[in-house]
């Protein structure tokens, strides 16, 4: 069996996959203070309650470069692999035309790859993490390059501790856009105003390129503010594992 390891600046996912089927997955908390045998010691125990699989390969998108050490060790270590990092040299079978290849975020590459696999058609994936991301791929399968803004976690914590008078409300789908009270007025502003950016940045990408793409949604606030948009087609939370299953595959036949 396979397990990919996504390491985000917020999240841990983690995917075992028997060929194409994701058959167990984990969501840890990202702890950079952590070490090696502590996470070790983790997934073992994680692996151990879904019945010890035999793990034959790993592939590991890591956004925190504080991490990459320490999961390099836990692979080896603790699973006896040598895992494939996503980073330049990779062979991913998708050409990279942003200015400066080396800067995109593994996670978004390998978001895109996964993406393009499902559609063979031009592609927008927006991915709902720490910082929202937006990632076009063209017709052939260019990764042509993205858009980044702040995540709505960021954006509600700097809201709450910048704004004396408001305080942290749940992060939910209020009654009403305009709110009747201050709590409905914050959640208004949270889930509407971040479904407008996105349904806003995905329809100035159409109008620049003068294309009809598919939309995906990934990432963690997926599936609260997916239903809302009027442009996003699909939720996927598990497309970044497929990426790396699929990564990992075509470095395999090499």
């Amino acid at each position: 069996m396979f397990l990919a390891i996504d390491v985000g600046n917020t999240h841990t996912v983690l995917g075992v996959y028997e060929g194409k089927t994701l058959r167990h997955h984990w969501r840890l908390k990202t702890d950079t203070a952590g070490t090696a045998d502590e996470y070790g010691v983790l997934v073992r125990n994680l692996l151990s309650g879904a019945g010890n699989p035999r793990i034959a390969g790993t592939a590991v998108a890591c956004v925190v470069p504080a991490m990459n050490r320490t999961i390099e060790l836990l692979c080896k270590n603790y699973l006896g692999l040598s895992p494939l990092l996503i980073g330049p040299g990779v062979r991913t079978g998708m050409p990279i035309l942003y200015d400066k290849p080396q800067e995109v975020g593994a996670d978004r590459i390998v978001n895109a790859i996964a993406a393009y696999e499902r559609t063979h058609d031009t592609t927008i994936v927006v991915d709902f993490g720490t910082a929202t991301t937006f990632d076009y791929i063209s017709e052939k399968g260019e990764y042509v390059g993205g858009i980044i803004a702040p995540g709505l976690g960021i954006s509600s914590d700097a809201l709450f501790e910048r704004a004396a008078k408001l305080y942290r409300v749940e992060l939910a789908k209020p009654r009403h856009v305009v709110g009747r009270n201050t709590i409905e007025a914050i959640q208004s502003g949270l889930i509407y105003g971040y479904v407008s950016l996105v349904d806003g940045l995905v329809t100035r990408i159409q109008r620049e390129n003068k294309v009809k793409p598919r939309v995906i949604a990934t990432g963690g606030f997926a599936p609260l503010l997916a239903p809302e948009s009027e442009t996003i087609e699909e939720v996927d939370e598990f497309l970044t594992l497929d990426g790396l299953r699929l990564i990992y595959e075509r470095n395999a036949q090499d």
